[in-house]
């Protein structure tokens, strides 16, 4: 009866705090602290210095910022424009045209980003004018481009597998090569969906594409030659076992730079907005990263998370209705919680029950990333949705539908990895990864 007391206080508090318009993390840490001070005799604050302390100084925690950063830099280069003239040719016959270009230009630079929205902001800059000029329709546009940038959060390097793999002490690298098959497999789904919309739709008539050569198309592709170096020297840095993630990332720092500089992107001003655009996005996972770590003392003191996974277990509900169960949990908290504080929050509570059912953890670190996923785009708190908004000035509400089709493709994809889960495990079950590696 206490576990239920305590977690009606735990969720009032949350709440409470995220409604006043509290950032995330400082509501984990007001909740965490008012649940010491009720459930427990240690001092508050001792536990809270020594956990977020532990949470922070962590080795592998090191790949975030270098991600993170190694995206700002890319961001600020002409890297869209170079990719959007490499894969045009390519893309142009296919059915649906050049509506791909969002899917496939997403997918490539989601391999060196990390983030969503970066990747969304990246392509979307480009994107969007060239596909309007030519008489795109305009939702197809937008909802390709919602759906497509979620592969950030996916195709490695992800900081919500970085994220994952730090709160459940899990190898980054072997999550990072988890993720790889289903992220390309999601975005063929993607593009199947935009081939069969492009016979059926009435009003897909965009503007045709002038003839090229062979030999045009190939010389066009020089333009992807940046980011396909880039993303073998960290891809295959760690798949290859030279690099372990932390390792991987400083390369690509070292790389995005150099790559920056061959532009001419490169000067005091963009070296600058980049790192203090890094610092403050890692400034944000990682006060959310403490304050989780902290909740999760605090939980565990009032016996929730076992409580709670016993409960599950005497349900005795099959793996499968446990994955159900799960997958409406994290739509429903993702419609109010970006996807890096839904696996934070939640985490430590879920862990026991996927654990206790056999569910592999490097598995369902991909299952929660496809669900995460869906979080960015379904309102009230989808954060691509806002990104869009800003670059298209549409309604909230027309975004979302536009959506929608991406939503519903990433739940089939949900089942595509219940029914063939080697997918996302055989590449790091056959990898070969260095000792001591994360």
């Amino acid at each position: 009866m206490t576990e239920f007391y305590a977690i009606g206080i735990f969720l009032f508090v949350l709440f409470l705090l995220l409604g006043s318009g509290v950032w995330v993390g400082l509501a984990l840490l007001g909740v965490a602290f008012v649940g010491m001070e009720l459930f427990t005799t240690r001092p508050s604050g001792d536990a809270m210095m020594t956990t977020v302390w532990g949470a922070s100084a962590s080795w592998t925690l090191t790949a975030l910022p270098l991600f993170i950063w190694m995206g700002e830099i890319l961001f600020r280069t002409r890297l869209s424009e170079d990719m959007f003239r490499g894969l045009s040719p390519w893309m142009a016959r296919l059915p649906g045209g050049l509506i791909h270009t969002n899917i496939v230009g997403c997918t490539v630079f989601a391999a060196v980003s990390g983030s969503s929205a970066a990747t969304l902001t990246t392509v979307g800059k480009m994107s969007i004018p060239e596909l309007r000029r030519r008489n795109y329709p305009e939702n197809m546009v937008i909802g390709t481009l919602a759906g497509a940038a979620t592969l950030g959060l996916m195709i490695p390097p992800s900081l919500t597998l970085i994220v994952y793999g730090v709160t459940i002490n899990e190898s980054i690298t072997k999550l990072f090569m988890a993720g790889i098959v289903p992220g390309l497999v999601l975005a063929l789904m993607f593009m199947t969906y935009v081939a069969v919309m492009s016979r059926v739709a009435a009003d897909f008539n965009p503007t045709p594409e002038p003839h090229m050569t062979f030999a045009d198309k190939v010389a066009n592709s020089r333009f992807l030659i940046p980011v396909i170096c880039l993303i073998l020297l960290v891809i295959g840095s760690m798949y290859f076992g030279y690099a372990t993630a932390t390792e991987a990332a400083a390369f690509g720092v070292i790389g995005a730079l150099v790559l920056a500089a061959v532009q001419g992107s490169l000067n005091w001003q963009t070296f600058i907005a980049s790192l203090m655009g890094a610092t403050r996005t890692s400034a944000m996972i990682a006060l959310i990263l403490g304050g989780a770590a902290f909740l999760s003392l605090s939980m565990g003191f009032t016996g929730l998370p076992r409580a709670l996974a016993e409960w599950i277990g005497s349900m005795e509900l099959s793996r499968f209705q446990l994955l159900m169960a799960l997958l409406v949990f994290y739509i429903v908290i993702g419609c109010f919680l970006d996807g890096i504080s839904s696996v934070v929050l939640t985490i430590a509570v879920v862990e026991p029950m996927v654990r206790q059912a056999g569910i592999d953890i490097i598995w369902f670190g991909i299952f929660i990333v496809v669900v995460v996923e869906m979080a960015q785009i379904t309102p009230p708190i989808g954060f691509n949705l806002f990104v869009l908004q800003g670059m298209t000035h549409h309604q909230m509400n027309y975004i979302a539908r536009a959506a929608l089709p991406m939503f519903g493709i990433m739940v089939v994809m949900v089942f595509v990895l219940i029914l063939f889960p080697d997918i996302a495990t055989w590449l790091p079950e056959n990898i070969r990864q260095r000792p001591g590696g994360g």
